[in-house]
């Protein structure tokens, strides 16, 4: 898809979606969390229970609890703490204002990610690399997709309630009914009107 945006529109700016990104970093976390979890004895998944909501919680949204029983990792589970941490220092990336700023920190963050040993993070930055001429210009832009995907799925609901239409023309018009900005009363002739 993107190889067609980029042939088709050469003078558009493709910006990926900070969404997907840190969908795909907290996977990575998660994987890291899964090798550790197979490798641990019983005591040790004790210990490992319940973490992986913690570690999808953004920096924001968290407890001084949350935050003590994710620091504790660091001497009961060292990997996953090291995941996390990680995580939380990306977090930053989306709050630069100034684009050479945001490359920098990014490029040190990818210096000190691959240095972490650890493969499913190793694996995210070789995608961040990847995309990284599409990732950067988010800094100048603050772009995103969500209107979209909440148009989307507004349009999933809408299939799934009518279990299917016999017609394109008939999709067209629940769509627009739903979301559209249409007054119904002012489409019914005056004299079908309630009074």
């Amino acid at each position: 898809m993107i190889g067609a945006i980029e042939g088709h529109c050469p003078n558009a700016t493709l910006v990926l979606d900070r969404f997907h990104i840190a969908k795909a970093l907290n996977e990575a976390v998660d994987e890291v969390r899964k090798e550790q979890w197979r490798e641990a004895s019983v005591d040790e998944r004790r210990a490992l229970k319940g973490l992986r909501w913690l570690l999808f919680k953004h920096s924001s949204n968290r407890s001084k609890r949350d935050s003590r029983i994710l620091n504790a990792l660091s001497k009961g589970n060292r990997r996953i703490h090291r995941a996390w941490v990680l995580k939380d220092e990306f977090e930053q990336f989306w709050d630069y204002k100034a684009p050479w700023a945001a490359e920098r920190f990014i490029k040190r963050w990818i210096t000190t990610a691959l240095r972490s040993r650890l493969e499913p993070i190793r694996k995210f930055v070789k995608t961040i690399k990847k995309h990284i001429n599409r990732i950067l210009p988010f800094i100048g832009s603050r772009l995103t997709n969500a209107v979209a995907e909440g148009l989307n799925r507004i349009i999933r609901i809408i299939k799934n309630r009518a279990s299917g239409f016999r017609t394109l023309q008939a999709f067209t018009d629940m769509i627009f009914l739903t979301v559209g900005d249409l007054d119904i009363p002012a489409q019914i002739p005056v004299e079908f009107r309630a009074i």
